[in-house]
């Protein structure tokens, strides 16, 4: 009987409704009601059929016991949900808690303000808001707004729009009016403003929290620091100008002093009536080409800090450079007794460079290695190949340099000084025209030295030449840029090899016959000019 109450339950109700514990009370009055009729249909229409006849008590009686049920049904399924309705729990609602955020706002430094959307301040708080109102005009609406400078005012706006779309938080730097600029003398106060999204309920962006400080001493010691930076900039720009300046002024005097030495030594013109005569002699012309070989190195400076030095690459035997080096400076190692010799790989072969460049570099490298070794030692030159690069390596077993030294190394007129080096003669910038070049060629400078036991140093650069071409073509589209309003250009540091700096480029140890570079082996180069 149940099964079948269920049954016709779920004619009544939907099946979904049907199994909800809040309808369980439905299905039992449908259930009563049900077995109620299953009782009553036979019951009645036997007792009609006592007054009627049987075949009008038959659909009477059914009719009267299905009219029953179903207004029975109506009634208990009304009644219980009225039930239902009288039992259920009164919902309470709990008003949001709202906490007032000025006594924390008043906590924060300097002046906080809370804007809309739009940027209108709402709100004004701040330790410090009465000083800052004590120059400022009332802030409150687009107040605010007004008084920042119309350029800076982009940003402030723009930075709004950065906040409506997502982002967190946001820190800028403004420019504010004083209205008391004709008593104080400021017009403007340089503002730091921190400011910071607060969401409303729907997650969307409710408010701003914007927290301003004076940053005036701030900006005015940047400025001062740019201004210093750009009065220095001029002053190696006069300073390198005065160089090439000098130098070139020197060459004129020194061609007579090193032609007419040489004719004195020659006696073209009569004997020298004593040997102190030829001696004198002799020592004006060695000083002559020494003065020679030090302006000639100045020059070269010069050239590369003012990106006016011109490289020509073109391909040539690494062998005959380095023989050529070894032909001109074998004489000063054998007379200062050190043996030099030279190791060439198989795979070396051409090379698409700047040929005097590069036989510049090895001659101030190999002159110093001989100059700082002494009697009895070696200097050896390598060449070598190591993927699309070619190396030159520069090894001695001189008196090296130590490790605390190596930032000093590669700047001009700089010396490693010490009790072993202040015997040696040289001006110091030898090892900054190598960097030099070795810069322009778009190679790298490895130094590696351990004091009394010799340097090594490592010249790397790529066979093909791309370094030359990435250069200039980067220096190309430098000077294709037009600034205005115009300035002195940023001058190259001419000291760094690969972007790096001189002194955090040398990964090894220091060269201490490097540390004097002076272009001692110049003095041949210059020898080598002149003849």
């Amino acid at each position: 009987m149940a099964s079948c109450v269920d049954d016709v339950a779920g004619l009544w109700l939907p099946r979904q409704v049907a199994g909800v514990p809040s309808r369980r009370r439905e299905v039992a009055v449908l259930r009563t009601v049900a077995a109620s009729t299953l009782i009553a249909l036979p019951i009645v229409p036997a007792l009609l059929s006592l007054a009627l006849p049987i075949s009008l008590a038959l659909p009477v009686g059914a009719a009267l016991v299905v009219a029953c049920a179903l207004m029975l049904a109506v009634c208990g399924i009304a009644y219980s949900r009225y039930r239902e309705e009288r039992e259920a729990p009164v919902a309470v609602v709990t008003p949001p808690v709202v906490i007032d955020m000025a006594p924390i706002y008043d906590r924060f430094a300097g002046l906080v303000t809370v804007h809309d959307i739009r940027g209108s301040v709402t709100g004004l708080y701040g330790r410090d808001a009465a000083d800052y109102l004590s120059w400022m005009r009332d802030p409150s609406g687009r107040g605010f707004l007004e008084q920042i400078h119309v350029s800076d005012r982009i940003v402030f706006l723009q930075t709004i729009d950065l906040l409506r779309q997502g982002t967190e938080r946001a820190t800028i730097d403004i420019r504010m009016e004083r209205p008391s600029v004709f008593v104080e003398g400021e017009q403007f106060v340089y503002m730091r403003c921190e400011m910071t999204a607060i969401a409303g309920r729907d997650a969307a962006l409710d408010s701003i929290l914007v927290q301003s400080r004076d940053v005036s001493e701030e900006a005015h010691l940047r400025a001062e620091a740019a201004q210093k930076a750009k009065i220095a900039e001029q002053a190696n720009d006069a300073k390198t100008r005065f160089l090439a300046a000098v130098s070139h002024e020197l060459r004129t005097p020194l061609n007579a002093i090193l032609g007419f030495s040489d004719i004195l030594s020659g006696e073209y013109f009569g004997k020298l009536e004593n040997d102190r005569q030829r001696e004198y002699v002799s020592l004006i012309n060695q000083s002559g080409l020494h003065l020679l070989s030090v302006v000639n190195t100045m020059l070269d400076m010069s050239k590369i800090e003012a990106g006016r030095y011109e490289l020509i690459p073109e391909p040539f035997m690494v062998s005959d450079v380095v023989k050529a080096c070894e032909a001109m400076l074998g004489l000063q190692a054998r007379a200062k007794g050190v043996q030099l010799t030279s190791r060439i790989a198989r795979t070396v072969s051409e090379v698409n460079a700047d040929q005097r460049s590069i036989q510049q570099i090895l001659i101030n490298l190999v002159g110093n290695a001989i100059k700082f070794t002494d009697r009895g030692g070696l200097v050896t030159i390598d060449a070598e190949t190591s993927g699309g690069d070619m190396k030159l390596i520069v090894s001695d077993t001189g008196i090296g340099i130590a490790e605390d030294k190596l930032g000093l190394l590669g700047q001009p007129f700089v010396q490693i000084e010490n009790d072993y080096t202040r015997k040696y003669e040289g001006t110091g910038l030898g090892l900054s025209l190598v960097k030099g070049l070795v810069g322009l060629h778009g190679g790298r400078f490895d130094i590696r030295s351990r004091p009394g036991e010799g340097t090594v140093i490592t010249i790397t650069i790529s066979l093909d030449g791309s370094g030359i071409r990435t250069a200039q073509h980067d220096s190309a589209v430098e000077n294709t840029m037009v600034e205005f309003p115009p300035r002195l250009k940023e001058r190259t540091d001419s000291h760094t090899t690969n972007g790096n700096a001189v002194g955090p480029a040398l990964r090894g140890r220091g060269n201490g016959s490097a540390g004097d570079m002076d272009g001692g082996a110049g003095h041949d180069d210059s020898q080598a000019k002149t003849a």
